[in-house]
């Protein structure tokens, strides 16, 4: 999954230097003994998984659009860390007894649905929609990943690292503004429609899937209650703000 670049000051919960507590103490031996954190990790790497899935799907569909052999291969050497990345979720959903498609299974129709609803109409749209969307995406899975036992943040984190399409994303958008400053105005409101349908998905997501909200607002994993989930959907936005402006795009 593709990240953001280093252009936000917003702290990254996963990394702060603070002492872990509760479940983000143990490891997944002690922490799964635990039937219901145990339910909310296989959705947690399950929706992950299918991400990752859909990601490379995206990303190959995407080098069909772009406007040079160079940018082609870029985004092929993408998507092959993508599929990377799924794999080694679904070698750890099969070793912690979960099978991997029946855990991706639930999340298909959501991901599916995003992805048609913000289908890109060229190369520019399906560049801002891999930084926007999937930094959304990897912001949400970095705060849950600060709850998580030592084992799955560990690898949860791995997953998320950067693919090199922020900086790529962020290189082409901001040539391609300069050479026409019309398309910025054309791609703030593409960005702006991919912010709420991303945070709209993320919400309908956790809400499907009780063991995952649980988790969310303070059942199963310490530190989340309801205020703090608002807390995390604000943080959330002013990254995705700061994002905006790497990109040359008023949020």
């Amino acid at each position: 999954m593709t990240t953001p670049d280093n252009t936000s000051d917003v702290p990254d919960p996963s990394d702060t230097p603070a002492e872990h507590t509760g479940v983000a103490a143990q490891d997944w031996a002690r922490a799964s003994a635990d039937p219901q954190y145990r339910a909310a990790v296989v959705d947690l790497l399950g929706a992950l998984a299918y991400g990752e899935l859909a990601a490379f799907e995206r990303l190959a569909e995407d080098a069909k659009l772009a406007p040079t052999l160079a940018d082609k291969a870029e985004l092929a050497k993408m998507a092959s860390a993508e599929f990377h990345h799924y794999e080694k979720l679904r070698d750890r959903l099969t070793e912690i007894g979960a099978e991997p498609t029946q855990a991706m299974e639930p999340f298909v129709a959501a991901l599916d649905g995003f992805h048609r609803q913000t289908a890109p109409s060229d190369w520019l749209e399906g560049l801002v929609k891999a930084y926007v969307g999937d930094s959304i995406a990897s912001d949400f899975y970095r705060e849950v990943a600060a709850r998580l036992d030592s084992d799955t943040r560990g690898l949860v984190l791995a997953v998320l690292d950067d693919t090199g399409h922020a900086s790529f994303a962020v290189e082409k958008v901001r040539a391609a503004i300069d050479a026409d400053p019309r398309v910025g105005g054309r791609l703030a409101l593409w960005a702006r429609r991919l912010m709420g349908e991303a945070l709209s998905q993320s919400q309908r997501v956790v809400a499907d899937r009780d063991a995952l909200s649980t988790m969310l607002v303070g059942g199963v994993a310490d530190g989340f209650d309801l205020a703090e989930v608002g807390k995390m959907f604000s943080r959330i936005t002013e990254a995705h703000t700061k994002r905006m402006a790497a990109l040359g795009l008023a949020a």
